[in-house]
């Protein structure tokens, strides 16, 4: 009865695993792994109506085609969009950028530095408006009749390339007068920076008073990044920072069914839309009151974004508001120079408390060897040696448990027909030998919040990107192409499985070893840099646990999975 009861609580736990494996995916916006839920019916697109108090008039993000004008050359890796509008190209030693002068819009947006694919691929395009992916910057002003992200605007004639010795670049666009009141925006851009700063002049050209409101958004199609793969997944979406309640995910369905919850009234904070590894944020001045707001512009587009409203602007008067867009990559060092918080858009979750200090050990490790992938190595050694001797009392009980294996197999099999007497006899045995079945598994519970930390620092970590290790994997990021590291990972788990004591129930033996190869199976399509780590880990146990296993003089004795599954 007993064994019963055991066998439907290990299907309970799979199924549960499974379950929970599901709901998982979809929280970071996958479709669901095991079961697919029916097309979701697309909501049509909705009136741009803001939040409480805010006007309601701002325009809908769009990339729809405008009066028929001149169109020059798309920027590298994009399509130009159906519109009349002039594309501006801009070159730094950070980024090849693409303004739209249909609104002065940043539209596209190429990261020099870092790869779309493999080293020596063309540069990623992060910012873009192609039929394909959209993912551009718009602002503009509301409030009244005046020039918004659809408004028609001029180049100001000046340098579009930061030149050799030269540490700064602006560009300037101006709008005719929309209702009286003219718009200047000026995009500064710094040497070897991703912040852009935005000035935003208001000029009053008309015969009374003006009160508009300045909007900085972010549009998004609701795509997910090509990297993503049905076995692990970073967020994509929306996000809101306030100093209330610090970091707030925005997830696209949330969006579709007005159901996003976030801080709307703040005066501090950031607006950013997060994709893996990648993201943009819109940065207003702090003490700047304003309204958040995330909504759905059209079919598969998104918008977050922030509104404040501008001090009274007196006829032949101009009013300046000063905000940053940061368009980069989510390397930690430099976002928590850039706003406080900012930093948090790599997101680790719950377990940020752990997974930051490993982040900083890391990046010291590689400062001091230069290679991320040993810089991996030494700090899963060094972990493994923090939890040296919480380990060594796991491998204690464990070798204890398999020294008495063979005498609690027999002892089934002769009381099998009395469930009863054989729980007193293997309880009284335990006693006897001073044998804690569970003492092999508390320690481990312990160290599991700290690797799965580690494991979302290196999936998470920007750095992981292009970052060869030795011989054939040049990239931590991507899945091993030899397959050669997921074959030792799946050896290495084997082995690990076979030095464990196998539970005297039959069924429980057998989806002992059957979980820890179908759990090696994701590893083929993990980035080469987790595999990395959890093959160190796995090596460093097995010799644990073996030195520990001979110490105890308990025979270094290789369960046969093969024999198993005959019986």
């Amino acid at each position: 009865m007993n064994d019963i009861r055991r066998s439907i609580l290990w299907v309970v736990f799979g199924f549960s695993m499974v379950l929970i494996w599901d709901k998982w995916q979809i929280h970071n916006g996958q479709k669901p792994t095991f079961f697919p839920a029916p097309a979701a019916v697309t909501a049509p697109a909705p009136v741009a109506a803001q939040p409480g108090g805010v006007d309601s008039s701002v325009p809908p993000a769009s990339n729809a085609a405008t009066p028929a004008g001149t169109t020059t050359e798309a920027p590298t890796g994009a399509t130009a969009p159906a519109t009349a509008a002039a594309l501006v190209n801009v070159t730094t030693d950070v980024f090849k950028l693409s303004f739209n002068t249909e609104g002065g819009s940043l539209i596209g947006a190429q990261l020099l530095l870092h790869a779309s694919g493999q080293l020596g691929t063309d540069p990623i395009q992060l910012l873009t408006q192609t039929p394909e992916h959209t993912y551009i910057a718009q602002t503009g002003l509301i409030g009244g009749n005046f020039p918004n992200h659809k408004t028609p605007m001029t180049r100001v004639p000046g340098p579009t390339a930061l030149a050799e010795g030269q540490n700064e670049l602006q560009i300037r666009f101006e709008s005719a007068e929309v209702g009286g009141v003219k718009l200047v925006k000026t995009y500064t851009l710094q040497r070897g920076s991703y912040v852009i700063g935005v000035r935003h002049e208001v000029v009053n050209a008309g015969a009374a008073p003006v009160s508009p409101q300045l909007y900085v958004q972010l549009v998004r199609d609701g795509k997910l990044t090509t990297n993503e793969t049905p076995f692990y997944s970073t967020f994509t979406g929306p996000a809101v920072f306030t100093n209330e309640q610090k970091f707030q995910k925005v997830d696209f369905a949330d969006i579709a069914d007005n159901k996003a919850d976030f801080v709307k009234s703040t005066s501090d904070g950031y607006v950013a839309m997060v994709q893996h590894y990648f993201t943009s944020a819109w940065l207003l001045a702090d003490g700047t009151a304003r309204e958040n707001f995330a909504r759905q512009v059209d079919n598969n587009l998104y918008a977050v974004g922030s509104i404040t409203t501008l001090p009274a602007v007196a006829p032949g008067q101009r009013q300046s508001v000063e905000s940053r867009l940061f368009v980069g990559p989510q390397q930690e060092t430099v976002l928590e120079t850039v706003a406080p918080g900012l930093e948090l858009v790599k997101d680790y979750g719950w377990l940020t408390i752990l997974a930051k200090p490993l982040y900083w050990l890391l990046e010291k490790i590689h400062g001091f060897v230069g290679n991320w992938g040993w810089a991996i190595v030494l700090l899963v050694v060094l972990l493994k040696a923090a939890f040296y001797w919480l380990n060594a009392s796991a491998y204690r009980s464990m070798a204890k448990m398999k020294a008495i294996n063979p005498r609690i197999m027999e002892m089934r099999e002769r009381l099998k027909g009395n469930p009863q007497l054989m729980q007193q006899e293997m309880m009284k045995m335990y006693r006897e030998e001073k044998v804690n079945p569970l003492g092999g598994c508390f320690p481990i519970l312990i160290q599991i919040p700290v690797f799965i930390a580690l494991y979302w620092v290196l999936l998470s970590s920007v750095e992981m990107r292009n970052a060869p290790w030795i011989g054939w994997i040049t990239d931590l990021s991507t899945p091993d192409p030899w397959y050669i590291l997921p074959l030792v990972m799946t050896v290495t788990t084997v082995i690990q499985t076979a030095l464990n004591p196998l539970p005297p129930d039959p069924l429980q033996a057998k989806l002992m070893w059957m979980m820890p190869l179908m759990f090696s199976v994701m590893f083929f399509f993990f980035p080469a840099g987790l595999v990395l780590y959890w093959i160190t880990n796995n090596l460093l146990t097995i010799a644990q646990q073996a030195y520990i296993n001979n110490k105890m003089g308990v025979p270094l004795k290789i369960t046969n999975p093969f024999e198993l599954f005959k019986k």
